[in-house]
């Protein structure tokens, strides 16, 4: 048993294709298959099976995928700790990211100061909705990922706060006042974001004990954007998810009355050993905690 047939291992999995798994790590799909052969001759059970052109994990497969992530983990981490008592800072590190509220907001900061500071270290960032980076985190294909706190799964900072907010038609009545109660927003069409906040959305009406109109659900920012702004219909996002309006946006936000804030953190799986490129990337993302606008 060999890293490199653990890694090919790992990227079929998530790739579930011969073909494209020969493609991302530039390989023939001959030496995938003969990889996966020789490393299920060494455990000697069947790692996935074949249907057809697709293949899937057996349930020892999917018990061992996360060992061999745990195994490819130690063995970046005593790369990474070799290299940092060179004195050479370089290295890995992989980020989930749920969308416009991490990606747009939080990690362009955080990854200005990180790669001035560790200029080496590869950051490759992956997008996803909430639960699914949760998935990812659990299942160790990420490093990290930023999620709604709190969350008792995993090991976790806090990074932002950020509020849900109410967006409104710029020529509406809601938009005249300064603060909007979600029972206000039960009296037009609703836009229901399906991107990750719909769980949290949901759950902020009913306990209000109230039920929005939902006539359209959309599954990105821009769409809902567009729609409120043509008067289709109200909703609720995340504050920090919103780009700044124009003056003559079609649009306008307005804070929720009583307030409802989240705290956005970063998410460890609890038992991963933290690599040089984790602990440094975190001890930067400690120093740039934010706010969200106005608060």
């Amino acid at each position: 048993m060999t890293f490199g047939q653990l890694e090919i291992f790992v990227a079929l999995s998530e790739a579930q294709s011969f073909t494209l798994t020969a493609r991302r790590l530039g390989i023939s799909q001959p030496a995938v298959s003969h990889a996966l052969k020789s490393l299920e001759t060494a455990l000697n059970v069947s790692l996935f099976d074949r249907q057809g052109s697709q293949i899937v994990l057996t349930p020892i497969g999917a018990q061992l995928l996360e060992r061999a992530r745990e195994i490819l983990g130690l063995s970046r981490t005593m790369q990474q700790e070799a290299a940092s008592f060179r004195g050479l800072d370089t290295g890995s590190l992989r980020i989930g990211s749920f969308g416009a509220t991490s990606s747009l907001q939080l990690l362009p900061d955080l990854m200005s100061a990180f790669h001035r500071a560790y200029p080496g270290i590869d950051v490759f960032i992956e997008e996803a909705a909430d639960d699914i980076i949760v998935k990812w985190l659990e299942e160790r294909r990420i490093d990290m990922g930023f999620v709604v706190l709190p969350d008792d799964r995993f090991e976790t900072i806090p990074i932002a706060t950020d509020q849900f907010v109410a967006l409104v038609p710029r020529q509406s009545a809601l938009a005249k006042q300064e603060r909007v109660t979600l029972s206000d927003l039960c009296n037009d069409p609703f836009i229901m974001p399906e991107s990750g906040s719909v769980k949290i959305v949901s759950a902020l009406f009913a306990a209000a004990g109230l039920t929005p109109q939902t006539r359209y659900r959309t599954s990105q920012l821009l769409s809902t954007l567009s729609m409120v702004g043509r008067g289709q219909g109200v909703s609720v996002v995340a504050e920090m998810a919103v780009p700044a309006a124009h003056p003559d946006a079609p649009w306008v936000i307005r804070p929720l009355s009583p307030a409802h804030p989240r705290m956005i953190g970063l998410a460890l799986h609890p038992t991963a050993v933290r690599s040089p490129a984790v602990t440094a990337f975190l001890r930067i993302a400690k120093t740039l905690r934010t706010h969200p606008r106005g608060a």
